[in-house]
């Protein structure tokens, strides 16, 4: 604790981040007191400046921040946490606080990695809607076969574009082919995050790691 940089009024900025896709969630403050309950129970504790007391994430709304990682950055005057956030981080009930911008047209930053995550959400909640409210209800229906089926047909028509069509057309079809990989993940109960692992543990290793995995692979 003493690599902190409390300021003189005891507090430090703490960045909320989403741990599986990056995206930067919240800005708060902790005291010590606050920092010591994260760590020690794995939920993120703020202190709020407004009414002068800790606060956790979540206590109210259920929208708990799970923490799987604690950095600071170089002068420790600022801290980082790694989340798992459970429903909208802002009270707006947006996911992330940061939705406006003074560069672009108001909305959602540009298209990346989270977007899995949100698809996934939604793709559970369709595991119980009815059949006829929704293309993938309706997948579900007819079980995981229709599933596969959907994949091969996706992938099939991948490698066409890939061999005979241009750039937005192999976009296109990854697109279809990922979505439908998501189904599989969600009919099968498998979490993003645990696909998100396995590419860390294969494309995590040092240079030196990779070029002896490759050396061997030839061998």
């Amino acid at each position: 604790m003493e690599e902190i940089k409390f300021d003189g009024q005891g507090l430090v900025p703490a960045v909320a981040q989403d741990f599986s896709t990056g995206e930067v969630l919240m800005l708060a403050y902790m005291n010590r007191e606050a920092l010591e309950r994260t760590l020690s129970t794995g939920r993120a504790h703020y202190y709020s400046r407004s009414r002068k007391r800790l606060w956790m994430k979540g206590e109210t709304s259920g929208n708990f921040q799970f923490v799987k990682g604690v950095f600071y950055d170089c002068d420790g005057d600022t801290v980082l946490l790694l989340v798992d956030q459970k429903g909208p981080a802002c009270h707006t009930g947006e996911r992330t606080c940061f939705f406006r911008s003074l560069t672009r047209a108001p909305g959602r930053p540009p298209a990346g990695p989270w977007i899995l995550n949100d698809l996934f959400r939604v793709l559970l909640e369709r595991k119980s809607a009815p059949p006829e409210t929704s293309y993938v209800a309706s997948l579900y229906s007819k079980g995981l076969e229709r599933v596969l089926e959907k994949i091969d047909e996706e992938s099939g028509e991948l490698l066409d574009a890939a061999r005979e069509k241009g750039g937005k057309e192999i976009v296109h079809e990854t697109a279809d082919l990922w979505f439908h990989t998501m189904v599989l993940l969600a009919c099968r109960g498998i979490q993003p995050e645990e696909v998100f692992s396995e590419l860390k543990r294969r494309f995590g290793t040092s240079g030196h790691e990779e070029k002896r995995r490759r050396k061997n692979n030839k061998s």
